[in-house]
């Protein structure tokens, strides 16, 4: 039976080559004919509008394309591992960062061709980034299309320390510089509201459901430490070498605090083992003070207080840094990423039509239709020829959590090719907000209040601008893959298995036992195999760099 294996093998893979001959002999490219493409996402999408809102019936109109979404339900790199093993694919897959497993699989297609005939309008929008688009060093073929704004100067600040403005306007815009300061206004606040609205207020909450420890129990480490969004690595912007960024001791310190605000009571006893919806419930309460979190994950209750009239609840983003002496660089620019998008996997019904369809999506009618919905219903042209939200649907964006379900606005830009913060052919932004005028008309009176307290008129007025560093030539080190199946276990490991038990054990330990712990965390994650996964890591980033700017000279 063994020796007949190879031939079995085989079949499939005959199969496969002439099925794709038939598909491409059978292609609907260049038609509106009604097509059907299979998608499994690897977020989550709580306004998934299953392809029935305005916005999609009229992708589907001008396009004839109808998307099935299968969004994540915990852990993706599980699905994504089943159908490597099964060999049972949608059309369409966004991974994130777990493509490697389809690849490896041999799950996806090159789409260098397919882009070549069937997509003018991607090339056009990656211009000078294309090449971004490639794998590797080894293996310079192109497998997806990016998911991330191609121009995305940064206008609303990637800040991660969160303070309610009631707070600062009780306590007379007191100084929010540092984590004393920050903890100062908390606890102050506190001692003089003990309950908001009937029930017990919380000083400071995390959330550590799952993937969502990352960022809001750990990325704040590296914020208040001077480093910017690379993930869970930290890379010295003069060597441009890279450490697992939990490993630096000035994040012991940061840790350290986190573990006196524990011992302090001034930190949600339900932190480590409350879920999103829990965590969101509670946000939208108006009882939480402050929070360590991105932007994008607590704006669905963010958006619930507004619309519930408790503006003074809404928050305020606040540079905080451990001390002084640290620069806060959350704002550092990393260009266009490149390194996540849509893939055509080897079951893609019709690869061109998929790929026309992208094409599509990449061109200024898309861009504007994803963005901003259809012209009359949704938005206008004004007296001065500038594209504006109709005045209900502008209310209704600020204020309805289910904005993006009930109009589609939102649901086809990411994870989708997006042009970014750019003019069109009107001299009009492609996505809405991209001008400082635009962001200050979103903000409510409490919000303008607490900025005039601290003499801003935007929130980004607060914080270092991206122009005060160099553009990093790597883009986003989170977004660089590791296809090493064994050190993408010891990544998986070092990072869930030991950081997750590690990091709230020893934020939850009484104080003198804290550098036990942690000494012990650090131990661990060097015997788990951290300095091969961090050799290994460090050649990438420098191919990376290599690959994206030709006569780089790194530092000796």
């Amino acid at each position: 039976m063994k020796r007949l294996l190879p031939l079995i093998l085989l079949i499939p893979m005959v199969v496969f080559a002439t099925g794709q001959g038939e598909k491409a002999a059978e292609t609907t490219v260049g038609t509106k004919t009604p097509i059907t493409f299979t998608m499994f996402n690897a977020e989550v999408n709580p306004n998934w509008d299953e392809f029935q809102s305005p916005v999609a019936q009229e992708i589907k109109k001008r396009t004839g394309v109808t998307l099935e979404i299968e969004f994540a339900v915990g852990d993706p790199k599980q699905k994504l591992a089943v159908m490597a093993a099964s060999g049972d694919y949608p059309d369409l897959v966004y991974a994130k960062g777990d493509l490697n497993l389809l690849k490896d699989a041999g799950g996806i297609l090159q789409l260098d061709e397919l882009i070549d005939q069937y997509g003018p309008n991607l090339k056009k929008m990656y211009g000078q980034f294309y090449d971004r688009l490639r794998w590797s060093k080894e293996d310079p073929h192109i497998y997806y299309v990016g998911s991330y704004p191609v121009h995305d100067p940064i206008i609303v600040p990637n800040g991660l320390f969160w303070l309610q403005h009631a707070v600062v306007l009780e306590l007379g815009f007191p100084r929010l510089e540092t984590l004393k300061d920050f903890e100062n206004a908390i606890k102050t606040y506190h001692a003089k509201h003990p309950t908001i609205n009937g029930q017990p207020t919380i000083p400071m909450t995390l959330l550590a459901d799952g993937w969502r420890f990352l960022i809001s129990v750990t990325n704040p480490a590296w914020a208040a430490t001077g480093g910017s969004d690379d993930g869970e690595w930290y890379v010295d912007q003069t060597t441009f070498r890279a450490v697992r960024h939990h490993t630096r001791e000035i994040e012991r310190e940061y840790f350290r605090w986190l573990n006196h605000m524990w011992n302090e009571g001034l930190l949600d006893k339900e932190s480590f083992i409350q879920k999103y919806d829990q965590y969101k419930a509670k946000i939208a309460s108006g009882r939480v003070l402050a929070l360590a979190d991105a932007g994008w994950e607590i704006s669905e209750p963010v958006t619930a207080l507004r619309q519930a009239g408790m503006e003074e609840r809404m928050y305020g983003q606040y540079p905080i840094v451990i001390s002084e002496d640290v620069v806060c660089r959350v704002n550092q620019s990393p260009g266009y990423t490149g390194g996540w998008g849509v893939a055509l996997t080897v079951d893609c019904k019709d690869p061109a039509r998929a790929i026309e369809f992208l094409d599509w999506l990449a061109t200024e009618e898309a861009q504007i239709l994803t963005h901003w919905g259809i012209e009359g219903v949704h938005w206008k042209y004004d007296e001065n020829g500038k594209r504006v939200f109709l005045p209900e649907i502008d209310e209704m964006r600020r204020t309805d959590p289910a904005f993006s379900k009930k109009t589609g606005i939102g649901n086809y830009s990411y994870p989708f090719p997006q042009w970014g913060r750019i003019k069109d052919s009107t001299g009009n932004y492609i996505m809405p907000d991209s001008e400082p005028e635009d962001q200050i008309k979103n903000y409510t009176e409490v919000e303008k209040k607490v900025l005039a307290g601290y003499g801003a008129r935007m929130w980004m007025d607060l914080f270092p601008g991206p122009d005060e560093f160099p553009p990093k030539p790597y883009g986003a080190a989170w977004m660089v893959r590791i296809d090493d199946s064994d050190l993408v276990a010891i990544d998986n490991r070092v990072r869930d298995d030991i950081g997750m038990r590690r990091i709230p054990e020893a934020i939850m330990a009484p104080p003198e036992k804290f550098d036990e712990i942690w000494d012990a965390y650090l131990k661990e994650m060097e015997e788990a195999g951290l300095p091969r996964l961090t050799e290994e890591f460090n050649r990438l980033l420098r191919e990376r760099i290599e690959l994206w700017n030709p006569g780089f000279q790194f530092p000796e």
